[in-house]
């Protein structure tokens, strides 16, 4: 964060300079268009030019952020009015010194300094260097304001987005460690019966949920992780809710026999598998589980369909698990816009249709 804070106000400053620097400029390429250089009439500007960088430089880097942005207005508008009242008394004293007609402009004599004329054409009237330079002094304080008010909105916004993908992130970590303990705990009761009636299923399950555990504690920890192992995931996962609820429920999956060398999230489907056995099982009515995958070069698309029945809707509200709204979250934090997840709520099937890249 303050790397970040860091470089935001690097880049301000160089914006700073490199606007300054070409105002600066102005004076000099006006004075060389005419066809020759008056450095005196160039001096005066850059003298002029010098006040209003102080009172620029002053408003942004003093006095903005230690009485405008901690709320001490009467401070700022009073420091800020006494600041630019210097600069404009300064131009008034110093401007005829540097009038365009060095003749006309206040000069030494035999008697001491003589005044400037100020009926010569060229002289500007005092009235008029006074508001002129109160108007350009104002906009540059307006225009200073207005670059570090949003330049901090703009620090602030990065700030905000980064606190926000960093809560996202504790949401997957946490997401990814919601297989629920419940099933743990009845599929450890159900090979437990399995043993005394059919001690190969039994084996074939304890080897499943081993698979889990390895996967979970291991696995589900990295970034991203190949496609076979996550398929390898989901049918023990899917093989241990059989096991759970039997063969009451049909439950079909549909997987390609050939997955290619690719790699992605770990946990992406767990949640919506989860879900869909949650809330697509209802005895004794009858009950199905679809899942299918489908592979291609640049994209993965998953297909998860369950029936849908009102006593479940009931007794376990509407479809949400750990919250769909979760799932997308931790979906925009991996793969930002450049996925596809559909929603069909049917009146007996609910289908959630996801489509990533590869």
């Amino acid at each position: 964060m303050k790397a970040l804070s860091l470089n935001s106000r690097k880049i301000e400053s160089l914006f700073y300079i490199l606007v300054w620097a070409l105002v600066f400029s102005v004076p000099f390429f006006s004075e060389r268009g005419s066809g020759q250089l008056d450095w005196k009439n160039i001096a005066g500007h850059w003298v002029n030019l010098c006040g209003y960088l102080i009172v620029f430089l002053a408003n942004v880097y003093l006095l903005l952020p230690r009485f405008l942005l901690k709320k001490r207005y009467l401070n700022y508008f009073v420091l800020i009015m006494v600041l630019i009242l210097l600069v404009v008394a300064v131009n008034l004293i110093i401007h005829p010194v540097f009038s365009h007609n060095a003749g006309q402009g206040m000069s030494v004599s035999h008697y001491g300094f003589r005044p400037p004329d100020l009926n010569h054409p060229d002289q500007k009237p005092p009235f008029m260097v006074f508001f002129d330079t109160l108007i350009i002094c104002f906009l540059t304080v307006g225009a200073g304001t207005t670059i570090k008010l949003v330049s901090k909105w703009l620090e602030e916004e990065k700030l905000r987005k980064d606190i926000e993908k960093e809560q996202l992130k504790t949401n997957l970590a946490l997401l990814r460690q919601q297989v629920s303990p419940h099933f743990f705990m009845n599929t450890l009761n159900n090979i437990h019966t399995l043993i005394e009636l059919d001690a190969e299923k039994a084996q074939d399950a304890v080897a499943r949920l081993s698979t889990l555990m390895r996967y979970l504690l291991y696995d589900s920890t990295q970034n991203t992780i190949e496609l076979k192992k996550e398929i390898e995931f989901i049918n023990s996962f899917i093989s241990l809710m059989q096991l759970r609820h039997s063969d009451e429920v049909e439950v079909t999956v549909v997987i390609p026999e050939h997955v290619p060398e690719a790699k992605i999230p770990p946990m992406l489907f767990i949640s919506l598998l989860e879900n869909a056995f949650k809330h697509g099982v209802c005895y004794p009515q009858k009950s199905y589980i679809y899942f299918e995958l489908q592979i291609d070069k640049t994209a993965l698309h998953c297909i998860i369909k369950n029936s849908k029945h009102k006593a479940v809707a009931v007794s376990q509200g509407e479809y949400s698990g750990i919250g769909l709204d979760n799932i997308k979250e931790s979906l925009k934090l991996l793969y930002e816009d450049n996925f596809q997840l559909n929603i069909f709520d049917k009146e007996s099937e609910f289908e959630v249709d996801l489509k990533i890249p590869l």
